[in-house]
């Protein structure tokens, strides 16, 4: 992790939901200053890991510690019937912030989401996006020193989604505080986080730079989700592929068969059945055909050994 001060710290930490372990044994630092995005599927853990940090839901076990300030932004914005700026001062009476100077720190909160203009609207007429603005001025408003968020940009549309991701980015870096992002996919951690953090089963499985976990994953699990959808078994090694680690090419040293071929924006996602395994990769347009012979070579990919099968007594 970062090398600044500690502003949050989880030990051990498991969490339950109707009776049922989905966290378990969860050890977590924030530094001040940095970003951290926690990935990972759904059902993963990572709301309830969150909630968890932040004191909103008892923890089965383990314990966090925060220094300062902790403001949780959860995935449903809930605004109330009032104004926008309304709803941000709102959020500083709830903190205890002085009356006086609500007004001017509510603006300043909406300024850094470029959402001033939406000061005297109400609330409730605002657009998903507008709405995800206003939520996250009300937790910037208050000036936490850990915030935490929840799927910030969930639900919107990707032309949406790109320019909050934009101003979402600048808005909440701040050398004082720790930010927690609970993120949607792996395009928002390039572009927030100073670190990663993977979560699978409930357990971190991984941790580092942006491009040690999404590029160099240390894991077959990790390598998995992270988008490596291509895999061949060698003679005491399994191979991780992304598309990208795949090329078409006459001369290339694999044969395949096309098993499935999906038009995606700039051409098509081709699924090829090789000899011990499969590999999925991009081609433009026209693409092959459904059951034709193309041959490939690899280009990347990372390397696993098998795991060992346990022996018949």
């Amino acid at each position: 992790m970062s090398s600044a001060a500690t502003a949050l710290k989880a030990v051990g930490v498991s969490l339950e939901r109707g009776g049922k372990t989905v966290v378990s044994g969860v050890d977590l630092e924030l530094g001040s200053g940095e970003i951290v995005a926690l990935l990972g599927p759904n059902g993963a853990g990572k709301s309830t890991l969150l909630r968890g940090l932040a004191g909103l839901d008892p923890l089965a076990d383990g314990r966090v510690a925060a220094r300062g300030r902790v403001t949780a932004a959860l995935q449903v914005p809930a605004l109330a019937r009032r104004s926008v700026l309304a709803n941000v001062e709102a959020a500083l009476s709830w903190s205890g912030s002085e009356r006086g100077g609500r007004r001017e720190r509510a603006l300043d909160a909406l300024k850094l989401l470029d959402a001033t203009h939406l000061a005297e609207r109400r609330a409730l007429d605002l657009s998903g996006g507008e709405a995800r603005r206003v939520h996250l001025a009300r937790a910037l408003a208050v000036d936490p020193d850990v915030l935490l968020l929840d799927e910030p940009f969930a639900g919107l549309d990707a032309a949406t989604r790109g320019d909050l991701l934009y101003d979402v980015a600048s808005a909440i870096r701040h050398p004082s505080r720790a930010t927690l992002v609970v993120a949607h996919d792996r395009a928002e951690a390039w572009a927030l986080a100073d670190r990663v953090v993977v979560m699978i089963g409930g357990r971190l499985a991984a941790s580092g730079t942006p491009r040690e976990v999404l590029e160099t994953p240390s894991t077959p699990d990790v390598a998995r989700f992270v988008g490596f959808a291509g895999e061949i078994e060698l003679r005491e090694e399994i191979l991780l592929l992304r598309p990208a680690d795949v090329r078409e090419d006459a001369r290339g040293d694999l044969a395949g068969t096309v098993l499935r071929k999906i038009p995606v924006e700039e051409g098509f996602r081709v699924d090829v059945a090789v000899d011990r395994g499969k590999v999925v990769m991009h081609l433009p347009p026209p693409g092959p055909e459904i059951g034709s012979r193309i041959r490939l070579r690899t280009v990347g990919g990372v390397r696993f050994g098998k795991p060992v099968k346990p022996s018949r007594v």
